[in-house]
């Protein structure tokens, strides 16, 4: 399973299509974390002052038409999935739980 965190608002914008955030026009994949404890680190990182609730999609990687590569340094790699995600390949979807300063603590079911 690969981990995607994402803003709920552009998860929903276009739901009868396959998800394409902006990394994979800029870039030419989606970045994706290994693990849980990956993708709070990411949602710390970069989503503190997101507005609105933030998921994490959880992805089965045989239901993707796109390559998964894993890359980074040698201490640590990360999936890229180089094509869209197919909404068919998200097996569940969590809700990152933030704290009042906005820091990523745990993941749970979303509802």
């Amino acid at each position: 399973m690969l981990l995607h965190v994402v803003p709920l608002d552009e998860w929903s914008a276009d739901p009868g299509l396959p998800y394409a955030p902006p990394s994979l026009a800029a870039e030419g994949f989606v970045h994706c974390s290994p693990d849980e404890t990956a993708a709070l680190a990411i949602a710390d990182a970069h989503y503190r002052t997101a507005a609105g609730p933030l998921l994490v999609l959880v992805i089965d990687e045989s239901r993707l038409s796109g390559e998964v590569r894993w890359e980074g340094s040698e201490d640590q790699l990360f999936p890229h999935v180089y094509g869209p995600i197919e909404r068919a390949a998200v097996t569940a979807l969590l809700e990152v739980r933030r704290d009042p300063d906005g820091r990523a603590r745990e993941l749970t079911p979303w509802a």
